[in-house]
């Protein structure tokens, strides 16, 4: 078998941001869960902003409807959920727009934010939207706004619908 050095960099630096995102998820969720810690809006931020950042992927939705059965205040974990993960996604959006394609493509993969371009190339702010309302990969289509120097406050406009629609439908839900 035969690896290129890209694709040896592409492993590492996946094994790198998995280990953070394993690091983040046990740091705080797994000690509330394993009961060494009462669950906290703080832990819920960390895990909830570390997901909606495109190098790290965690599923962010079960944490919200993990931390749902929580004492918290289910208003309080709505505005922490949306205001972290706008927060995010802005990081995304600015890396986007000033980090060069090159270094993306090595980072994420071509692939992965061509799809995402065509998406915004073809729907725009609908693409934005509906990636946000969803459990879509949002980060990444907030990458490729940036990349694609979109206008910042409409990307940011549609994803703060997107997200208030998915945590107050996910909350309706599961609360």
């Amino acid at each position: 078998m035969n690896l290129s050095k890209l694709n040896i960099t592409r492993i590492v630096v996946v094994v790198f941001f998995f280990a953070i995102a394993v690091s983040i998820a046990s740091a705080t969720i797994g000690r509330e869960i394993y009961g060494a810690t009462k669950v906290s809006l703080l832990s819920f931020g960390i895990i909830n902003f570390s997901g909606y950042l495109f190098f790290l992927i965690m599923p962010v939705e079960l944490a919200f409807i993990y931390y749902l059965h929580s004492h918290l205040s289910l208003f309080l974990l709505n505005i922490i959920a949306i205001v972290t993960a706008l927060g995010a996604q802005l990081i995304d959006y600015c890396i986007g727009r000033w980090l060069s394609a090159s270094f993306i493509d090595k980072l994420v993969g071509r692939h992965r934010y061509e799809k995402a371009e065509e998406e915004i190339r073809a729907y725009g702010n609908i693409a934005i939207f509906l990636f946000n309302l969803l459990p879509l990969s949002s980060p990444i289509i907030l990458l490729a706004a940036g990349m694609l120097k979109h206008p910042i406050r409409q990307a940011i406009f549609y994803s703060l619908l997107g997200l208030v629609a998915k945590y107050l439908f996910i909350s309706i839900i599961f609360f």
